[in-house]
């Protein structure tokens, strides 16, 4: 998609939670909104996801989308599908020795991947499902805050699972509903330096303060 040059520009981020933003234009400056999105309901799109969420609501009294697309949400996913899906012996063992399973699981889905390896079926699963609720979380940010300038998705997890952020799967599920072809003239970018936040704040801090008197 074109970016409009005056519109809003929605920021997406999960990492170990799930950020959520926006930044509006003021005639040459470009000003961040913050939000608490990613603790909003989670709302299921299919009967897969409906699923999940009965699933998790047998966890927590409130399902949030932070709680299914971050971080610390990627092993319920995983716990959830390994109910339909035979997890192997092999990553079940390395799971069980992990004090952090995320890692453990991204790694598992990208070497299957690439070796195209049935046994880890069940990791890529995760991820899809993963990459499934993220975008539809992206294009229910992108309608709120009238996304044209663009949708930029940063956090630590995107820049990691590059090659299971397939682009047709993505805008398959973020095209969709009455504005699906406003969503669609959205241009989508994942955020790859390490560093933006900061980068951002410290861009923030001398707009408002000007130049240093010397």
């Amino acid at each position: 998609g074109q970016p409009a040059s005056r519109g809003a520009i929605a920021v997406i981020a999960p990492g170990t939670g799930l950020g959520e933003a926006f930044i509006i234009r003021d005639r040459d400056r470009l000003l961040p909104c913050p939000s608490e999105g990613g603790h909003a309901s989670f709302a299921p799109e299919n009967a897969r996801q409906a699923a999940l969420l009965e699933f998790m609501q047998r966890r927590f009294e409130h399902v949030s989308v932070e709680q299914v697309c971050s971080g610390l949400g990627l092993p319920s996913l995983y716990d959830f599908l390994k109910t339909e899906i035979a997890e192997p012996p092999w990553l079940a063992e390395r799971l069980g020795g992990a004090g952090d399973r995320t890692p453990v699981i991204v790694a598992a889905a990208l070497k299957a991947l690439n070796d195209q390896e049935s046994a880890g079926k069940l990791a890529v699963a995760t991820l899809h499902l993963f990459v499934d609720i993220l975008a539809a979380e992206a294009a229910n940010l992108a309608l709120k805050v009238l996304a044209t300038g663009g949708v930029y998705i940063g956090g630590g997890i995107p820049p990691r699972i590059l090659p299971l952020l397939e682009p047709d799967r993505f805008m398959a599920r973020f095209r969709r509903g009455v504005y699906r072809e406003m969503l669609g003239r959205i241009p989508v970018h994942v955020i790859l330096e390490p560093e933006t936040a900061l980068l951002g704040a410290a861009a923030c801090g001398f707009s408002t303060t000007g130049p240093l008197n010397r």
